[in-house]
């Protein structure tokens, strides 16, 4: 087994592989405009790294979300361009539950991340495996009694104390917590989500109200 995870659902342009049995190579910018731009380096970096090539890897990961629409496809696109190129399943796993495994927290707490529009998308568990809630987006004060009293994990958490004030690290997703998390519940065979994205909600950019498409004639 060798995966090749990759995650730009947040500011965070995050790259590792996994040889099954550990992290062997990892590299993590954080740059909410830049996506495009620093994920192929980022990529070429953590192969050299690892010293291997791209098509030593028998598996993508790809965190799907929640994330804003332009970063994540992005993430997306380049997952599933790279399992066709190679001929290897792409392996879809939720940017939240990325966050909850890497989070060092005893019992419930809760995932936070800057949904921007002063919202954050979220979700609880019941521990760093066991997502217990669907992936949401609201605004903090609408779910302050939901999460009261629960450490959260996150950037959107150290964004809105009044709502989290147990905040704690990570702030940010890493595709190596991503990849430990594909290839243990793969060597226990089970299935992993598809790369459909999670977003929540519609993209930023609309169509103008009462647009006039103009047509030569």
């Amino acid at each position: 087994m060798l995966l090749l995870a990759l995650d730009t659902a947040t500011p965070a342009v995050t790259v590792a592989l996994h040889d099954g049995t550990a992290v062997v190579a990892a590299s993590s910018q954080v740059d909410a405009r830049r996506h495009g731009e620093l994920l192929l380096p980022a990529v070429d970096r953590v192969l050299a790294e690892a010293g291997t090539r791209l098509d030593a890897v028998t598996g993508i990961v790809v965190g799907i979300g929640p994330g804003p629409y332009t970063g994540l496809r992005v993430g997306l696109m380049t997952a599933d361009t790279f399992g066709l190129a190679l001929g290897v399943p792409v392996h879809g796993l939720c940017t939240l539950d990325g966050l909850a495994y890497a989070a060092e927290v005893e019992g419930p707490f809760v995932v936070a991340t800057d949904a921007r529009r002063k919202e954050v998308y979220w979700a609880r568990y019941e521990d760093a495996r066991t997502r217990v809630t669907e992936p949401a987006v609201d605004r903090p004060a609408e779910i302050a009694d939901v999460v009261a009293g629960l450490p959260a994990v996150g950037a959107g958490a150290v964004l809105y104390p009044d709502t989290f004030p147990d905040a704690r690290g990570p702030e940010q997703v890493s595709a190596a917590a991503l990849a430990a998390l594909a290839a243990e519940r793969l060597a226990k065979g089970e299935e992993l989500e598809s790369s459909r994205p999670l977003y929540l909600r519609r993209p930023d950019a609309q169509v103008p109200k009462n647009y006039k498409v103009v047509t030569p004639k």
